[in-house]
């Protein structure tokens, strides 16, 4: 039984001082007291929403427990008791829902798997690829060169590697159009059996 400062002049209960008590004195009476009120009435409220029976009781025990250990943050001047108690309930419902509706993660989903490492020689057939694409780019002239590099490997559009070089967007063009058709001449002719 919680003590006579939680109850009103005519003997009512007074639920908001029942809660300043839990926070104030970690009174228990008052909690209990609290309990026999509203878990009851929040697992009616819940059953209205669509929970279970179990959930819903469950969840009501969820709801006071929480007005346990957070009745420090309670504030009579923005609302009653009950409405503060009501709406932990709801949004322990929501946070229910939301769980529910959350799918399960499917370990077979491609952004989960892992991509095998590349076997030996595909790395070793790369890395000579790349090795045969440098030399091929060092045997360009300077100036091919450098847009090969801002376009390929900077990703640079042509306008941009216009506008860093100085040069005119056609000159860019040609001149990446000449350098493309001298790598993949040194590059066919690198794959020629001798």
């Amino acid at each position: 039984m919680p003590d006579s400062a939680s109850f009103g002049p005519t003997g009512e209960p007074r639920f908001d001082l029942m809660i300043t008590a839990i926070a104030e004195r970690t009174d228990r009476d008052a909690f209990a007291a609290l309990f026999e009120h509203f878990a009851p009435r929040v697992k009616a409220y819940l059953l209205r929403l669509g929970m279970a029976n179990a959930a819903a009781e469950d969840l009501a025990q969820e709801v006071l427990l929480t007005v346990w250990h957070k009745a420090a943050t309670y504030d009579p001047s923005q609302a009653g008791a009950s409405t503060w108690i009501f709406t932990i309930a709801r949004n322990k419902r929501i946070d229910v829902l939301r769980r529910e509706n959350r799918p399960a993660l499917d370990p077979n989903d491609p952004a989960l798997v892992q991509e095998p490492d590349a076997l030996a020689d595909e790395v070793v057939s790369a890395s000579d690829q790349a090795k045969h694409i440098r030399a091929a780019i060092a045997e360009l002239p300077a100036e091919q060169a450098e847009l090969v590099r801002l376009a390929f490997y900077h990703d640079h559009a042509h306008g941009v590697i216009a506008e860093k070089t100085g040069l005119p967007l056609g000159t860019v063009k040609s001149r990446l159009r000449l350098a493309l058709i001298k790598l993949r001449r040194a590059l066919n002719d690198d794959d020629q059996p001798e």
